[in-house]
């Protein structure tokens, strides 16, 4: 019989891809870990880690292991949904991670609901882009997930994780100063009059940077972008002052009107799809349950007008 500690090490390492980074994550020493996976390949009977340069990877009888661990582990959080199920209270803590714009418009309402339903159940949210907090959550740093998906950009739905949509959110071209047309030009055309504007976009590598510079290019030019950052509202407050131009999400309004012109973006590319992430094992524990209806009654409340 292998040891179910030692197996969570080697699946953490696989995940975290360094010994240094599942030592920082679990607060161990690196030692300690290397010294605990030493004792699992003494159990296995075969080499799991071998090394590539000054970092090692997982042997294919080690990716074994971990397929099979992630198995188990699924079914011990089925086995804790269970048993939270059949208490009156829902008590502990549930971890959430979400992108800034959601996390405004959307959290503090939902989290209205759960203190008001579940007043001992203690809920912990960390502001992370879907690049950082998707990984995370598979690695069980995190209970639930606030995603998005821009047009276009499909993401990837590994089979252990369970999506759940929350609401189409509105995406517009933010212009930095009303158009001299009184608004009436196509949306491509509106679009290519920024060609040598300054933008504000997220940084390189992030889905929504890689969705906004295919829409500039579609509309036949490279963005000059200045302006870089994940904080929307640093984009909107940029707009506002007429120093870039930007994509910005209807969410950024959290219910308030417009404070820039904005026009419409050309179709198939007018909104984002915004979801919930959960594990495949934790998708039935009834406080991640309680946190989607919480969330969606947030978005209807938000539809109603009333937040």
């Amino acid at each position: 019989m292998f040891d179910l500690h030692r197996l969570r090490l080697l699946r953490e390492l696989k995940h975290r891809g360094t010994l240094a980074a599942v030592a920082a994550a679990l607060s161990y020493a690196p030692s300690s870990v290397s010294q605990q996976l030493s004792q699992l390949e003494a159990e296995v009977g075969v080499p799991l880690l071998e090394p590539v340069g000054r970092r090692v990877r997982l042997t294919e009888q080690a990716e074994i292991l971990v397929a099979h661990t992630e198995a188990v582990l699924e079914r011990l959080e089925r086995a804790e949904a269970e048993i939270a199920t059949s208490l009156a209270d829902l008590t502990g803590t549930l971890r959430i991670a979400s992108f800034q714009t959601a996390a405004l418009a959307l959290v503090p309402a939902a989290l209205d609901v759960l203190r008001e339903l579940h007043p001992h159940l203690r809920v912990h949210v960390t502001h992370m882009e879907p690049e950082q907090a998707l990984p995370a959550l598979h690695a069980r740093d995190f209970d639930l997930v606030i995603a998005e998906e821009y047009p276009g950009n499909p993401s990837p739905r590994p089979a252990a994780i369970e999506e759940e949509d929350l609401l189409d959110d509105p995406l517009h071209l933010a212009l930095p100063k009303p158009p001299d047309d009184g608004g009436t030009e196509s949306p491509m055309a509106a679009l290519r009059s920024l060609a040598d504007h300054p933008w504000a976009m997220e940084p390189e590598g992030t889905t929504a940077r890689h969705w906004s510079t295919a829409l500039c290019r579609n509309a036949g030019f490279e963005p000059d972008v200045r302006f870089e950052t994940t904080d929307i509202l640093f984009h909107l407050r940029l707009v506002e002052q007429q120093h870039a131009a930007a994509f910005l999400p209807g969410l950024v309004w959290s219910g308030r009107h417009p404070s820039v012109a904005l026009r419409q973006l050309p179709r198939g590319r007018r909104a984002r799809r915004v979801y919930t992430a959960v594990r495949s094992g934790r998708s039935r524990h009834p406080a991640v349950l309680a946190c989607r209806d919480a969330l969606h009654l947030a978005v209807a409340r938000r539809l109603q007008g009333k937040g």
